[in-house]
């Protein structure tokens, strides 16, 4: 979102011609190697300087294209968000929210730096960002505009609550290092028992020896979207 010193912003100004010295370089090149370096190391590792030297230019060649950090983020997230594989046009709402969704999960945790990104990275309006946006609003497109927005942003919010717990889950387990979540109940057990043994928790002690799918994200993540596309399939049937 930020502009550089014409005032125009980032992505006005990469659909203006390159001059010549620009030839070697690209907005395509620069995006792909900063998040190659964020996929290995994190956002902390990215620098203008650093940048430079994975793409074997001079240090102040890519500001020609970003004027810093904050705009190289906006490029990284506007190039990840090529990877969604979304239905076609005709697609209904319903299943557009639902691959929206999943694509979206899918891409966090391939790209496990977008749970990481500043405020202003966030709220960034980018082109392949939009152009999602733009598919769950047309897919909902009978219903008043921001009502549309509201159902769009629901979907949208649980996935991003939900893939970021995930995330969260991960990175503690890496730290811990350990191999999968049994793991984690087994160094909560002494907790846990001191907890269910008060009686006073009957619906969780059930869910602790009864659930089945504690160690399986996917199935959460799918069947509380299920749910939420439920919910908002009765109130549209409604109105």
């Amino acid at each position: 979102m930020a502009a550089q010193k014409d005032g125009a912003p980032l992505w006005e100004r990469l659909e203006r011609p390159a001059p010549a010295p620009r030839q070697t370089l690209s907005s395509q090149r620069i995006a792909a190697a900063a998040v190659a370096i964020a996929d290995a190391e994190g956002l902390d590792a990215i620098t203008m300087r650093r940048l430079a030297t994975e793409l074997g230019v001079a240090p102040m060649a890519a500001y020609r294209y970003v004027s810093g950090k904050d705009e190289l983020l906006e490029l990284m997230v506007d190039h990840v968000y090529t990877e969604l594989e979304l239905p076609p046009g005709t697609a209904g709402w319903r299943e557009t929210l639902r691959a929206i969704a999943v694509e979206t999960r899918e891409l966090m945790l391939r790209h496990l730096w977008l749970g990481q990104l500043p405020p202003s990275a966030v709220l960034a309006l980018t082109p392949n960002r939009t152009a999602v946006s733009e598919r769950a609003l047309s897919a909902l497109a009978g219903l008043e505009p921001d009502t549309a927005m509201a159902v769009a942003t629901t979907v949208s919010s649980y996935t991003l609550g939900m893939t970021g717990s995930e995330i969260a889950m991960r990175q503690f387990m890496a730290g811990q290092g350990w191999a999968d979540e049994q793991q984690v109940y087994t160094s909560l057990a002494p907790q846990l028992t001191y907890l269910l043994d008060t009686g006073r928790y009957p619906a969780f002690e059930r869910y602790i020896h009864e659930g089945r799918c504690k160690n399986d994200p996917a199935w959460q993540f799918e069947t509380g979207l299920e749910y939420v596309l439920d919910g908002i399939a009765a109130r549209i049937a409604a109105d």
